[in-house]
């Protein structure tokens, strides 16, 4: 479904190449469930960035669907099936929560669809369906409607970066079971928080820029313990 094949990141820093990625391969499975964890700074963001083509690597391939993608735009990319929840939702001045929806699921007159999401992400639908995407909304509204809209459109790989930042505790919840049923997608999720990693297919454990470790939740998890990943957390914060 898709392969990463020795994926490498580099920046200048100070006029020294740093290294942020080091020959990272992968493999994804069609309608599996992967949480990528680890240390602040190990590159989990730039690597699921680059998997969606927000970030170019500095070497390596990318392959989706058996198609060689490494040189494709993010809309290129969204059009052949991925769709991306950043960590830190952007607004759209202008449109409403139910325009984005509608242009995002490709269904105009599905009303009923588009309320049953926002409240599965936490949100009264007839008090935010209307509203504006602007910076009126905190941060975690924004949040949960961007994973909607992530939702709404049935992407064949789906990606969300650290998705229960800003949420609350019962929005929390909500979101595990959405993640849960997602079956029918690839879902990548890059998160510290327990409840998530537990539910995952396959754990890939990120440390300075290399995979540490890849296995089920139970055979990742003991090596976390104690926080020694950094940042590890058992319940929403």
């Amino acid at each position: 479904m898709l392969k990463l094949e020795n994926i490498s990141y580099s920046v200048l820093e100070n006029g020294e190449k740093k290294h942020i990625l080091k020959d990272v391969n992968l493999s994804f499975g069609k309608g599996q469930t992967y949480v990528i964890t680890g240390p602040n700074g190990s590159g989990k963001s730039t690597l699921v960035k680059i998997i969606m083509g927000i970030i170019s690597p500095t070497s390596g391939r990318i392959v989706f669907d058996g198609k060689d993608v490494t040189s494709l735009s993010v809309d290129e990319r969204a059009n052949l099936g991925m769709s991306f929840a950043f960590q830190r939702p952007v607004t759209f001045k202008g449109l409403k929560v139910l325009d984005l929806m509608n242009t995002a699921s490709g269904k105009k007159n599905d009303l009923a669809g588009q309320c049953k999401l926002l409240s599965n992400v936490g949100l009264c639908a007839r008090d935010y369906i209307n509203r504006p995407l602007d910076d009126k909304l905190s941060g975690g509204e924004l949040k949960r409607i961007e994973i909607a809209l992530v939702l709404c459109r049935n992407s064949k790989l789906n990606i969300f970066d650290e998705p229960e930042a800003g949420i609350d505790l019962w929005s929390f919840e909500n979101l595990t079971n959405i993640f849960k049923s997602l079956k029918s997608a690839t879902n990548i999720i890059v998160s510290h928080q327990k409840k998530i990693l537990e539910f995952a297919d396959e754990v890939i454990l990120l440390k300075n820029g290399k995979v540490e470790k890849t296995g089920k939740p139970q055979q990742v998890l003991p090596l976390l313990a104690g926080n020694q990943c950094g940042k590890l957390r058992g319940g929403n914060e």
